[in-house]
């Protein structure tokens, strides 16, 4: 009896703690099984495997034939590369010049001039195929450059431009004339302000408004009141979206510290729905709409093209089913839901995304296009949300300022662009858009099918992305035959173009025959020859051997 009772009381004991970590351990799986397969959903995975990542580049033949291609093949690309090469210092030589001695000073032209292609080909690229970071003036669809090229603009000023360059000026134009008398005076309000927030809570439909200086900065600040006010820690993101370049939404590659109060979870999953019925910890749930289009995948960009397989197909009622679930999860659980609409505001409808998908946030934040031209940060949300103190608890704040906010010229020009947009006349842009331009997208394709050329284009409405159906190590090179054609891109390349709502039929139409001008140059010049046997897989296998190599020095 003795010796009975002490194991029986660690028997006990045992039990208790096991009782007391299983609920722990269950919890912590039906998190990891929420997280998306890709490196997109395994924020501290992608870090360990980018540290390990080796630099190495092609040389020589090399260069041209990494893909297995043979001799006749190879020279036939490299003599096309510098005829490019050629073309490019004839078409662009004080804009090449300009962005040299730029880059040397300016670490975000530098950044971006070494991102522009996969690693393995950046060194000769910037050498050789180096084009002007410089324009002079925009007009119409076209912008030109320091050189005097004009070029249709494919790039949407990363999503400011929504109604064209000339709608913008004129917006900034009328906030000058009207702001001039205060000046950029900090502190006090602009009259115009009283407007603006009117406006803004009828579009959001959300009772109150706080000014930022930049999309990046409402984000911060819609994360931190809904923390304030949930009294709990984490928020959750999707794989793959982007929130702005703090910290705690960028937990993956990119930030140089991890983040700790950050579920990156698997986006359309119903496993994800589970943990934010089961979880206690959760504040907040952030959408980015754009991700509809690539939902669990990395912004696509020119320098991630190693192979053929990048994606993109937005289904809007499937999108609009999940956003719904999202919606009625977070009303059961307290938690807040915020829909950033940096990036997609106003250009899917007159009251954003919201109106679009018919699902309302708790939370909204704004940027880019809302200032008509100019820099703008604005959280909407529900009064008990915004407050930033506790009636009861005078020291207990939720602070947040900054020099800029309400600036008078960004709120004229806010004032400007809100005033268009209210307009009956104006907001005739939106009927029939997304026919447009799924209409549009489907005659390119159209195009490119019947020309027979590896290059399809999949739409969220007037956001685009170019997709490839051969399975190709040099996609990326298409960036720069379509820069040959007069189309301006961003620095991403083909990973994103984004036009305008006032391109016409005509505009578009010539857009459409110079992609495919491109496209077959291109073809013609060898850069998607294909033997009819490499598919993704072996390019990405051949990659990783290529990598393992120059690890271990073989």
């Amino acid at each position: 009896m003795e010796t009975t009772l002490p194991i029986l009381s660690m028997s006990v004991a045992a039990a208790a703690s096991a009782a007391a970590v299983l609920p722990k351990i269950k919890a912590r799986v039906e998190l990891s099984r929420a997280k998306h397969r890709s490196l997109a959903g395994h924020s501290k995975m992608s870090r360990r495997v980018a540290r390990l990542l080796p630099f190495y580049e092609f040389e020589g033949d090399q260069y041209f034939a990494c893909d297995g291609a043979p001799a006749s093949i190879a020279a036939q690309r490299k003599d096309a590369f510098f005829r490019l090469a050629r073309l490019y210092a004839e078409r662009y030589p004080k804009g090449r010049a300009m962005t040299k001695e730029a880059a040397e000073k300016i670490s975000d032209l530098n950044f971006t001039e070494s991102y522009r292609v996969p690693f393995q080909f950046s060194r000769l690229v910037r050498e050789h195929l180096g084009t002007s970071t410089f324009m002079e003036s925009s007009r119409g669809v076209t912008v030109t450059d320091v050189d005097g090229n004009t070029s249709y603009d494919l790039t949407g000023s990363y999503g400011v431009n929504i109604f064209g360059n000339d709608f913008y000026k004129e917006c900034i134009e009328g906030a000058e004339k009207r702001a001039h008398a205060l000046g950029p005076v900090l502190g006090p309000y602009h009259p115009v302000i009283l407007e603006n927030v009117q406006r803004l809570c009828q579009i959001s439909g959300l009772d109150e408004v706080s000014f930022h200086m930049s999309g990046t900065e409402a984000v911060m600040q819609a994360v931190r009141l809904a923390r304030y006010h949930t009294k709990r820690t984490h928020l959750v993101r999707f794989a793959g979206a982007y929130h702005g370049w703090w910290g705690d939404v960028q937990p993956g590659v990119g930030n140089p510290i991890p983040a700790h109060e950050t579920y990156t979870l698997a986006e359309m999953s119903e496993k994800t729905l589970h943990v934010l019925r089961t979880r206690k910890d959760i504040a907040c749930v952030l959408v980015n709409p754009l991700q509809g289009l690539h939902p669990n995948a990395n912004a696509p960009g020119d320098s991630s093209l190693v192979d053929s397989s990048r994606g993109g197909n937005f289904d809007r009622a499937a999108y609009t089913e999940w956003l719904k679930k999202l919606r009625a999860v977070c009303d059961q659980r307290g938690i807040v839901l915020i829909f950033d609409e940096v990036f997609v505001g106003f250009r899917l409808a007159a009251g954003g995304a919201q109106e679009y998908f018919g699902v309302k946030a708790d939370m909204v934040t704004y940027g880019k296009s809302l200032a008509g031209g100019l820099p703008v940060g604005v959280v909407c949300g529900k009064r008990e949300l915004m407050r930033r103190f506790r009636e009861d608890r005078p020291a207990d704040i939720c602070f947040a300022r900054g020099t800029f906010n309400s600036h008078p010229y960004v709120m004229t020009a806010m004032d400007e662009f809100l005033s268009r947009l209210a307009s009956p006349n104006f907001r005739a842009v939106y009927e029939g858009l997304e026919a447009t331009w799924n209409g549009r997208v489907q005659k390119l394709n159209e195009m490119m099918e019947s020309a027979d050329l590896p290059v399809r284009f999949a739409n969220f409405s007037s956001i685009w992305t170019v997709k490839y159906t051969t399975p190709s190590r040099y996609n990326w090179m298409l960036q720069y035959y379509l820069r040959a054609e007069g189309l301006a891109l961003s620095w991403v390349g083909t990973g994103r173009l984004i036009f305008s709502l006032n391109y016409t039929d005509a505009d578009f139409t010539e857009v459409a025959d110079r992609f495919v001008r491109a496209a077959q140059k291109m073809k013609a010049d060898g850069f998607w020859w294909h033997d009819g046997v490499l598919t993704n897989k072996q390019i990405k296998r051949q990659i990783l051997k290529e990598m393992l190599a120059k690890r271990f020095g073989r």
